[in-house]
């Protein structure tokens, strides 16, 4: 005999929400799918950083000081540490509507634009929001179904709206967005430091291990040629990390977003002032560096309960005294092994409780007139 179990499975909010995420450790990591370019951010990071403290830092330690490979190991840990931040973080993701709330907010463009005639291109769907006395336009999302706020950006990577949406960095592999670009600042800046650090000690150390002759034994020459590819890839390095550590020095300065420079939200025809920027550039970079950190409206690891049914074999129980009908059975056995084997059709339920007691009656008798002349159920 099958029966029906329903049993209550614990999910967490994560593995429902839509987009293009992927999310490691219950929910506590939050990353974009695209991983490749992460993976070799970490190992040129990695490689270049084991190389130098094996074989440079040794030598320069005994030669020059002991503090320069302490000096590089707290640079190098705040650079981890910083990127590890920024890549497993949530950048402000703003949840989509629900159901209902994306039917209300049909409803209210529906009434405010009224009838589109047939033929003719519906208006756009903007709001108007005024900030320090300047009119800034919030945008419709047609996928998540919401007025974006503010300097919200809608990323076609991971296919969400996200807060001050600064850009999609595959460096990293995540957005950068208003929960995580100070920790993105903090690592291009330390990163810089970190290249050039490695970068100067690595010519330094080349001078002093030829001695300014031009001489070499077998183990200095692999030594070298160590040193030489560490040098090579710190150069092309930097042209690229401590330009962008400049861009974004630059931005934070002005309180303005790589988004909103490229499309050149507050330099265009229109020449509108930045609402923005307070006009200091201590307190833009107070704000943007230093200031509250909103916490994470996805509630990520929160629970949901889902029930699900599942079909268990169960035997029916048997009393004590209860013993198993014979397999054959005479014709005086019949009446007795018939409620166990074959079905039966339920008699009329009668409720004798209700009767008095000397009006009761078995099932098979006749029924009784009731007092009001009519005639009592069976």
């Amino acid at each position: 005999m099958s029966v029906m179990v329903a049993r209550k499975k614990v999910v967490r909010k994560w593995e429902k929400l839509p987009g293009r995420n992927t999310f490691c450790c219950d929910g506590r990591i939050m990353m974009a799918r695209q991983k490749g370019i992460f993976y070799l951010t970490l190992f040129l990071i990695l490689g270049t950083c084991a190389l130098f403290f094996a074989f440079e830092c040794r030598y320069l330690a005994v030669q020059l000081s002991p503090a320069i490979p302490v000096f590089a190991a707290v640079l190098f840990l705040f650079a981890m540490a910083t990127l590890l931040r920024t890549s497993f973080s949530d950048p402000g993701v703003i949840p989509r509507a629900l159901p209902d709330e994306a039917a209300f907010i049909e409803m209210e463009i529906e009434a405010t634009n009224g009838t589109v005639p047939q033929g003719q291109r519906p208006p756009p769907r903007i709001k108007n929001f005024q900030i320090n006395n300047q009119i800034v336009k919030l945008k419709y999302c047609y996928t998540c179904k919401i007025f974006r706020p503010p300097r919200a950006s809608h990323c076609s990577i991971c296919d969400n709206c996200v807060e001050r949406f600064d850009h999609h960095c595959p460096w990293v592999g995540n957005c950068v967005g208003k929960r995580n670009y100070r920790y993105f600042y903090l690592f291009i800046l330390s990163l810089s430091l970190l290249t050039i650090y490695i970068f100067t000690f690595n010519i330094v150390y080349v001078a002093l291990i030829t001695g300014g002759l031009g001489l070499l034994s077998g183990c200095s020459l692999s030594l070298t040629v160590l040193t030489v590819l560490e040098v090579l890839i710190c150069f092309f390095t930097l042209w690229s990390v401590v330009g962008l550590t400049g861009f974004h020095t630059f931005l934070v300065a002005l309180n303005q977003t790589t988004n909103e420079d490229i499309k050149g939200s507050w330099t265009g025809k229109n020449r509108v002032q930045n609402p923005y920027s307070h006009g200091n550039i201590v307190k833009n970079c107070c704000e943007v560096l230093c200031g509250p950190l909103p916490p994470s409206v996805l509630d990520r690891r929160g629970i949901l309960q889902q029930e699900e049914s599942t079909a268990q074999e169960a035997s029916c129980p048997r009393g004590p005294g209860a013993q198993e009908p014979p397999a054959t059975q005479g014709p005086g056995q019949a009446q007795e092994g018939h409620s166990v084997l074959s079905p039966q059709v339920p008699a009329p339920s009668v409720n004798n409780d209700e009767m008095p007691e000397e009006k009761q009656r078995t099932p098979g008798e006749l029924p009784v007139p009731s007092a009001d002349g009519g005639r009592a159920e069976h």
